[in-house]
Order: structure tokens, then sequence, then C-alpha cells
């Protein structure tokens, strides 16, 4: 199960709190699905700036590796994983997932959330932040709906049940 939204939606809030309870969650961010690339020459950069400079955003985007998503699928063997995390090329690696939720928050939330965040510097320059409030509009097509801005324990039981219903 996929578990996608906007940078500040709650995706790794609520990826430890599924693990805390026994499930099998995989933080795409923290877990190396995700790296940044070059667009032009589709380099992998390793190490970016932070903050990143003026225009960087634009030129290097935040994808995931469809190899390693395979990889996870068959390690779960039939058992529910939730993958966390939303790159821009979420449709190279839509059909690996039998269900996925979206989780959405509204705009004064997440500049709250990017701005106070101690997990990491994403949002906190005023071009990410931008960018962030620019896409937050987006909502994975089929995907189940989930209010993020409600309690973190009642975000994961949603999760749970959309997941229970597929």
């Amino acid at each position: 199960m996929w578990v996608t939204g906007n940078a500040g939606a709650g995706k790794s809030a609520v990826c430890a709190l599924l693990k805390s309870r026994g499930e099998h969650a995989v933080d795409a961010d923290e877990e190396g699905f995700h790296h940044w690339v070059d667009r032009t020459s589709g380099q992998v950069v390793t190490d970016p700036p932070d903050p990143v400079p003026s225009g960087w955003l634009h030129r290097y985007g935040w994808r995931i590796d469809r190899a390693k998503v395979e990889a996870l699928a068959a390690g779960a063997r039939g058992e529910i994983a939730f993958f966390c995390g939303c790159p821009e090329n979420a449709v190279d690696v839509a059909d690996l997932f039998d269900l996925v939720v979206c989780l959405v928050v509204d705009d004064d939330t997440l500049r709250h959330r990017l701005l106070t965040r101690t997990t990491n510097s994403f949002g906190k320059h005023p071009e990410e932040l931008a960018a962030a409030l620019g896409d937050n509009a987006y909502r994975h097509p089929g995907a189940t709906i989930i209010d993020g801005t409600r309690p973190l324990p009642e975000v994961a039981d949603a999760i749970l049940t959309a997941a229970r219903r597929a």
C-alpha cells in the first residue's frame, strides 16, 4: 500500500507510528528509495546543497528507484507493506501498488509543519516552501483521500482501515 501526499502532509510521522504499532512500513525518504536527479543529465545527486540555491528545484527532481520498490514488494510476500513517500515520477511505480492513500492538509497546516519540523530542512528555504505550497493541490489519481490534519493516531487508523478494505 502506498501512502503519498505533499511534503509536510504527515507521511513520515504516520510511517513511524505504523512501525511502532508493528506494521511493515517504509519511509521512502529516509530509507533510500528516493534521490535527487539532474533532470537534464539524469545524474543522481548524492549530496544536495542545503539550503538549495535559487533555481535548483527547477533543474533537479525528487525521484524514486523502481527496482528498490519492486524488491520491497517481492519481499512483502503477500503481507501488507506501507510505502510512505511522494516522488515526482510517481507514475513510474504506481502499478506496483494495490492501493494508494493520499494525505492532504490545508496550506496553513503545511506552512506551519514545514517551517517548524526538525526531521529535515526541506521547506524552510523560501523557494522550497513556495514549491511545496504550489504543489499542495496534489491528489494522486484514484487515491483514497485522508485528512492529514487529524490527530496522528486517527490518520494511522484511517490508513489501516483502508488497507483492510482493499
